[in-house]
């Protein structure tokens, strides 16, 4: 867990990357100000909360709302959760979406999971939305799925500062020419793919 103080000091750092400051698309700016920062209490917000604990393989209960509101926002017709939090953040992200297919890899072994995720993708052919939780093989993950993307995918990927490796591909992923759009949060990054847009590196102040 990030410590309050590393956190203050991080929020103090992005102070003036909040509610959407000096993002100039129309639609980059609506997913921060809109969707990132949305405060609405969501109908399914307090029944969810019952299975969210604090330890050290979960996201805040404010990251978890994020996901709810992503996937309620961008409505993908299917989600692959390779999250390994304990069905957490399936829970959020299903329940913004009912008619959404939910593919769960959290329950692999981890020398099993970029397996399993190469035998699912050659099912699906392509990804709607990717999210790379609590597993040390980000890297992997990634590199099988960024050739299954489309111009309306959507890759988060879980705490890319816990670790200086992690870190370092974050950066590197960021310069990366098969990536479009970064939605820096610290606590996840977003990923988009949009094929009529420049290259753009957001960072928002979520702390």
């Amino acid at each position: 867990m990030i410590t309050f103080t590393r956190r203050l000091y991080n929020w103090c750092r992005r102070f003036r990357h909040r509610c959407g400051y000096g993002v100039h698309s129309p639609s980059d700016f609506f997913l921060i100000t809109s969707v990132i920062y949305e405060n609405y209490s969501y109908y399914a917000y307090k029944e969810l909360q019952k299975g969210v604990c604090c330890k050290s393989n979960r996201y805040r209960t404010k990251v978890y709302r994020l996901l709810f509101r992503l996937i309620n926002y961008y409505t993908p017709e299917s989600v692959i959760d390779i999250a390994c939090d304990g069905g957490i953040s399936m829970s959020y992200m299903k329940a913004a979406s009912k008619k959404l297919t939910f593919y769960s890899l959290s329950d692999a072994k981890d020398d099993e999971v970029v397996k399993k995720l190469d035998q699912l993708l050659d099912e699906m052919d392509k990804i709607d939305c990717l999210h790379i939780g609590f597993t040390p093989y980000y890297k992997d993950i990634f590199d099988k799925a960024i050739g299954h993307v489309n111009e309306k995918s959507i890759i988060i990927v879980c705490n890319p500062y816990s670790s200086d490796k992690k870190r370092e591909w974050w950066n590197n992923l960021q310069r990366d020419n098969r990536v479009v759009l970064t939605f820096d949060l610290y606590d996840i990054g977003i990923i988009l793919f949009p094929k009529d847009r420049y290259k753009q590196n957001y960072i928002v102040n979520f702390l």
